[in-house]
């Protein structure tokens, strides 16, 4: 008997991911005016600074680096960026968007 049904591929079709959930705002605020998603990073940046050990000199001092920076470029005015400025901006939260973030803590660790 002849079918003429198409025959479904011999391997298992891959389900898709879901999209994975934007932790930090330099992900999420891609699109909007790059003085603003500075600005974000930056106050994002010092909570996130509040909430660090006083110990942890290392990830403080980053996170200082990162504000400070921000603080330096976000001088004058800022609606209208020079073309030097834009990038650095840029490139400052490219580099620093994975500071400050914090890994799960996986359901076997908490079980410990």
């Amino acid at each position: 008997m002849i079918t003429n049904k198409p025959s479904l591929p011999t391997e298992s079709v891959k389900q898709l991911r879901p999209a994975k959930r934007v932790e930090n705002s330099t992900d999420a605020t891609r699109g909007e005016p790059l003085a603003m998603r500075a600005q974000k990073r930056k106050l994002e940046l010092e909570l996130a600074l509040t909430k660090l050990p006083a110990d942890d000199m290392r990830a403080r001092n980053d996170i200082d680096r990162a504000i400070a920076s921000i603080n330096g470029l976000l001088t004058g005015d800022v609606d209208h960026l020079s073309d030097a400025t834009a990038a650095d901006l840029s490139r400052l939260l490219e580099n620093s968007k994975h500071l400050a973030e914090v890994s799960p803590v996986s359901k076997s660790r908490e079980r410990k």
